[in-house]
């Protein structure tokens, strides 16, 4: 059965539907300053980046559900235009959560949640030092997406140096998932890290066009065996490949072969796979 929700009939489990289906979500965990030079640190799921030519991040700190008010992050954003956007890792994520507490204005969470406070090299804003890597941002603009209760702000933030912890990186230069340890969010209470048991590769089509499902035999894409990603691996080929002259699989029933294919496709064994089901 499915679940139907009329959204403008929907307003009191709204925000929580959305924050629970669409996940995970990174943390932006952004540093600003008032116009008296008091810092402030606080979390947003709502983040990711949309552009890389210019390198655009947008967060979007949401007016409160429950008071209706901007959050200090919004008003001095608005005031002066720069953050610093740090990311979380799975070592300061419980001072990560600490710090969206509901603090007078004028308070610094980075005193609040025990962070240290790193100058910024091009902007006001301070970096966190324990965090892995720090943006330095220039806001270029700011979308206001409605007046009510729980409407958005979308902050358009280009970024203008990256800070990254030598310790994230592999023997390449690159980050490495693992040693950054990214934690993201899910709705209420729920955060996810990363582990050997939440991430896994799927190699991206970039080289060649994939065959598609509508090319795959009958008896392939009809299988009770094989199901969407299975096939979809098959579908990322350029073509069918040429049927191997072998005996090795002759006795098997259509359904062994099947589960045999499967198989091989779970070790990433293409090739064998194909020759099962010719």
């Amino acid at each position: 059965m499915i679940k139907t929700i009329n959204v403008s009939e929907e307003n009191n489990n709204l925000y929580n539907y959305l924050s629970s289906a669409i996940t995970p979500r990174p943390i932006a965990f952004v540093s600003t300053i008032d116009n008296n030079g008091n810092s402030n640190l606080s979390p947003f799921s709502f983040f990711n980046v949309f552009s890389v030519n210019p390198p655009i991040i947008i967060f979007s700190p949401v007016t409160s559900i429950r008071q209706g008010t901007n959050k200090h992050t919004l008003d001095n954003i608005i005031k002066n235009r720069e953050c610093v956007v740090a990311m979380v890792n799975e070592k300061i994520g419980q001072q990560m959560s600490l710090s969206s507490c509901n603090f007078d204005k004028g308070v610094n969470e980075f005193k609040k949640a025990g962070f240290t406070e790193v100058k910024s090299e091009s902007i006001a804003p301070s970096r966190v030092k324990e965090a892995p890597i720090n943006f330095e941002c220039k806001v270029n603009e700011v979308i206001v997406l409605g007046e009510k209760a729980g409407a958005g702000n979308l902050v358009l933030a280009e970024i203008i140096k990256i800070h990254i912890d030598y310790k994230v990186l592999d023997d390449s230069g690159n980050i490495d998932p693992f040693k950054l340890n990214i934690i993201s969010r899910y709705g209420g209470d729920w955060y996810g890290k990363t582990t050997n048991e939440s991430l896994y590769k799927i190699k991206k089509p970039l080289s060649k066009i994939g065959l598609g499902f509508d090319n795959l035999p009958k008896q392939i894409k009809e299988s009770k065996i094989l199901k969407g990603s299975d096939l979809a691996i098959l579908a990322s080929s350029e073509k069918i490949p040429q049927k191997k002259r072998t005996d090795k699989y002759r006795d098997k029933s259509l359904k062994e072969k099947h589960i045999l294919a499967k198989e091989f496709l779970s070790q990433n064994k293409i090739e064998e796979a194909w020759q099962i089901l010719l």
